[in-house]
């Protein structure tokens, strides 16, 4: 099955700049529709309001953190089997196990590339 390229993707960070950067390489490898969050509270308001195939979250923001808005999402009955992947600059093991453990379909630690996303999102999406 491939991977529906017009698909609604959530980016959630609170520096612009990672958010340009995630829109910019998601659109390197064929997502256009992508919308965004600068912190989790939003997101939750946003995925209650649309449906999205994806979300790509950053882990430390403020006032919800990317693993307080995963774990919203994981407990919310309509939302609990959307793709999440958490990125962050932390690669700490009890983070991966955090994360793990909370429901996140993968992980990203920053920086990466559209080669290193494109690998995420295959293994969480499928081929495309």
């Amino acid at each position: 099955m491939s991977v529906d390229k017009s698909m609604s993707i959530l980016i959630v960070d609170d520096y612009k700049t990672m958010l340009r950067i995630i829109r910019n390489l998601l659109k390197q490898l064929g997502f256009d529709n992508v919308d965004e969050a600068t912190d989790g509270s939003m997101a939750l308001q946003k995925l209650r309001d649309k449906n999205y195939g994806l979300v790509i979250s950053d882990w430390n923001m403020e006032p919800m953190t990317g693993i307080e808005l995963l774990r919203e999402v994981r407990s919310d009955t309509r939302l609990k089997a959307l793709p999440f992947i958490m990125v962050t600059a932390e690669s700490r093991t009890e983070n991966v196990v955090a994360a793990k453990a909370a429901g996140v379909n993968n992980y990203i630690v920053k920086p990466f590339n559209a080669a290193t996303l494109k690998i995420k999102l295959a293994n969480v999406l499928g081929q495309f």
